[in-house]
């Protein structure tokens, strides 16, 4: 029976590989972890597989924490944070500046009753400002959107004008007929709406009576155009600078193409007469309703003393 103070044969104990071989057959050290023996030999070989290990490669010493990558760190980092931070600060209050003398400019302006209007229409390019939605009464708006789309009849007319003399000019009716349209669509588009238009979209916008008047004016000048060009007497170059009727009967047993865009131009203008007889017909009777007409007639008055005196 064993010993009560016998070494465990199971028992591992911890074998250093790196020792030295010679060291360890001293000891009678096996490399099977089944424990130490003693040998009657000490110069006795041991068993082969009591086989040398290989030591691993050393590692570099900077493996772990590399400090061969240098990293530029400026010294002065925070002198150039403050400094942009100065400039921030500096453009900051030149913007407020700018928006206080702009917000004064405009109050100035409102006070002297000056409207500020911005460049919207059309969407792509901008050239004129039209908002009716917001700046028209929502009554006056319909008849409002009816004039607009007078302006926008009278630009198609005027296009469709210059294409069709542009067909007949190609098939020998000369050039100045041609030089006629583009003066007619040059003029007339930007003076429709300078002359009627705009004094129609102030007065729905402000009840000025005097924009009325000026509107009825220039108005029924337009709406004369318009039936002229419909017909096209030969008055001017033969009539055939404007796509009315008459040319297009003189055109078509020529030209059958020419006269067929002749008698397009010439539905477009009267589309566009019809359609101009409603809009004053229909501004008048809203002239009249409201009490404008007598307002008027008040204000020439005044303006009629006024230059006697």
């Amino acid at each position: 029976m064993a010993g009560r103070y016998d070494s465990n044969p199971f028992e591992e104990e911890e074998v250093n590989p790196f020792a030295d071989p010679g060291v360890r057959r001293a000891t009678g050290q096996s490399n099977f972890g089944g424990g130490a023996f003693y040998t009657t030999n000490p110069g006795s070989v041991p068993p082969a597989s009591n086989s040398r290990l290989s030591p691993l490669p050393p590692e570099p010493a900077d493996f772990y924490n590399d400090r061969s990558a240098t990293i530029d760190i400026p010294l002065d980092s925070s002198k150039d944070l403050k400094k942009k931070e100065k400039e921030l600060q500096a453009k900051e209050a030149e913007l407020k500046k700018r928006e206080q003398e702009l917000k004064r400019r405009e109050d100035a302006a409102a006070r002297a009753g000056i409207v500020i209007e911005e460049k919207n229409w059309p969407p792509f390019f901008p050239i004129i400002h039209h908002d009716i939605t917001n700046e028209i009464p929502i009554h006056l708006q319909r008849l409002q959107y009816f004039a607009f789309a007078s302006l926008l009849g009278l630009t198609l007319c005027l296009f469709w004008n210059i294409i069709a003399v542009t067909a007949a000019w190609i098939k020998g009716e000369g050039v100045k007929i041609w030089l006629l349209a583009i003066i007619y669509f040059i003029s007339g588009v930007p003076g429709a709406y300078v002359l009627w238009y705009k004094p129609l979209y102030r007065a729905m916008r402000t009840e000025s009576a005097l924009k009325f008047g000026w509107f009825f004016m220039f108005y029924l000048l337009h709406i004369v155009f318009c039936i002229f060009s419909a017909v096209a007497p030969p008055i001017i170059f033969k009539g055939k600078s404007l796509t009315g009727i008459l040319p297009a009967i003189d055109l078509i047993g020529d030209h059958a193409l020419v006269g067929i865009f002749f008698f397009i131009g010439f539905g477009f203008f009267c589309i566009e007469s019809l359609l101009s007889v409603w809009v004053i017909q229909q501004v008048y009777m809203y002239f009249r309703g409201s009490g404008k007409a007598a307002e008027l007639k008040r204000e020439a008055a005044r303006s009629a003393m006024r230059a006697a005196m």
